[in-house]
């Protein structure tokens, strides 16, 4: 799908209280393959997303600005959460994630492009932080970001960097 296509599609609003059983049940989708592996019942499933959700909330809303974290509509439908914090040396992607039936339609892609733009307009660079094994990685390479540090060899610090434009 074209970007002109998703720009009719796709909006981002500020997420709310209300919006937190949605981001509950998103943040399970991005956790079903490491859940597949343990030997927990549904209700230990459930449990362990509720406590992992909980102190990620936290951490979130206390080491990050929250005035940019939104909710993915889709249709009109919330189909995702972007999580964008601005400093004043770059643009940090906190957060991406997207309900599995809108992965690989190029809705993330949309939403990236446009924070990459955004970060050449100001002359920042964009950061994201990701884990190795992560398949998203293939697709922050694709828009091209470039590793630049990695953390506990399980995450690496991805980034753009503005692209100069001649006079």
């Amino acid at each position: 799908m074209t970007n002109q296509a998703w720009e009719s599609r796709i909006a981002l609003r500020p997420a709310s209280d209300s919006d937190y059983s949605f981001m509950e049940s998103l943040y399970r989708t991005t956790r079903e393959a490491e859940l597949a592996m343990t030997p927990f019942n549904e209700q230990q499933k459930t449990l362990f997303i509720q406590q992992q959700f909980s102190a990620q909330t936290q951490h979130y809303h206390s080491h990050y600005c929250s005035d940019h974290f939104c909710i993915i509509e889709i249709d009109g439908r919330p189909s995702g959460r972007f999580f964008i914090d601005y400093w004043s040396d770059e643009i940090r992607i906190v957060d991406i994630a997207i309900l599995p039936e809108y992965q690989d339609s190029g809705a993330g892609s949309y939403l990236l492009q446009n924070i990459i733009e955004e970060g050449n307009d100001k002359g920042l660079p964009v950061r994201i932080h990701v884990e190795q094994n992560n398949p998203a990685k293939k697709l922050y390479e694709r828009l091209g970001f470039k590793e630049v540090s990695r953390f506990n060899e399980v995450y690496v610090l991805m980034e753009t960097t503005p692209e100069l434009m001649s006079v």
